[in-house]
């Protein structure tokens, strides 16, 4: 997965000017998290650059036609903030654009639009201020902007979501590679993205990327964030994909699990999945003792 690089080539446009130039929130459909926009329409000979402001921890930017700059501020309206990485997830058709995060006066290249559209990796950087972070798009000097659309997913990620500025190591604080002792499975259960009953149909292995999936019959789906685990037609089962790191050596097993974890850029990545009988007996004894930190329906 990509990691953070340097600029030596920055755009033509300096940050000083360019900032003196910053114009007004940038037209199209937005609301706090994300937003869509197309460079078209805007004055031939303005050397403006527009700025789009958004409030979320995480969202997408979608900007079709790019020309000239666009200036990206997030900024998460979360009381005490502690938000310290930034990771980006461009499209696979990601073009026309460049991404530059901003930083003491200077831009520092995060994705390049040289590399040519193709399946996209994670990218994260540490970010200097938990309250704001700065990005610009710079357009790519294109006669035909027909057809390219630079847009990505980002995720502001607090101190304990992450264990180092790149998304492995991410992924690694979230699927330890170790069982989860009593009150982190009592907690999972409480806080986590998704939990679903189910069992292993199959275990996949991606050695270039360092990651394992894990596909997932699922039982019951207790809670999920979007809709990773879903019901096919026919068949009626609800499945499912998981992710984890290759390290972690996950194999497949049988009997009934309770799958947690997080999501990330719109995939399920494994936290504690204890056996479900193994669980059960924990979350009873909590229970009896008024331990248990939510009510969870076991049945």
């Amino acid at each position: 997965m990509a990691t953070e690089r340097g600029s030596p080539g920055l755009p033509a446009l300096l940050l000083l000017p360019l900032l003196l130039l910053a114009g007004g929130s940038r037209p199209g459909s937005a609301d706090r998290c994300s937003w869509r926009g197309s460079g078209l329409g805007r004055e031939p000979r303005s050397r403006a650059v527009e700025q789009v402001h958004l409030r979320c921890t995480e969202g997408s930017l979608e900007w079709m036609y790019p020309a000239r700059a666009l200036r990206v501020l997030l900024e998460p309206n979360v009381a005490g903030a502690q938000h310290t990485t930034l990771c980006i997830k461009p499209s696979s058709d990601f073009q026309g654009a460049s991404i530059y995060v901003e930083r003491a006066g200077q831009l520092h290249l995060v994705v390049g639009e040289a590399e040519g559209p193709r399946p996209r990796h994670v990218s994260c950087f540490s970010a200097q201020s938990p309250q704001r972070v700065a990005l610009f798009l710079q357009a790519s000097p294109h006669r035909d902007i027909s057809r390219r659309t630079a847009s990505f997913q980002y995720e502001l990620l607090g101190k304990q979501s992450t264990a180092g500025p790149d998304f492995k190591k991410m992924a690694l604080a979230e699927a330890m590679c170790r069982p989860c002792d009593n009150m982190e499975l009592l907690m999972a259960i409480c806080s986590s993205d998704f939990v679903v009953k189910g069992s292993i149909r199959g275990v996949s292995h991606d050695s270039e990327n360092h990651m394992s999936q894990v596909d997932v019959r699922a039982q019951k789906v207790y809670r999920q964030k979007n809709q990773i685990f879903q019901q096919e037609e026919g068949s009626g089962e609800w499945r499912g994909p998981i992710r984890t790191l290759l390290q972690c050596q996950v194999k497949k097993g049988g009997g009934d699990f309770l799958f947690t974890g997080n999501e990330h850029f719109g995939e399920a990545w494994l936290g504690c999945a204890p056996r479900l009988k193994d669980f059960m007996l924990v979350y009873q004894a909590a229970r009896e003792r008024g331990a248990n930190p939510c009510e969870f329906e076991l049945n």
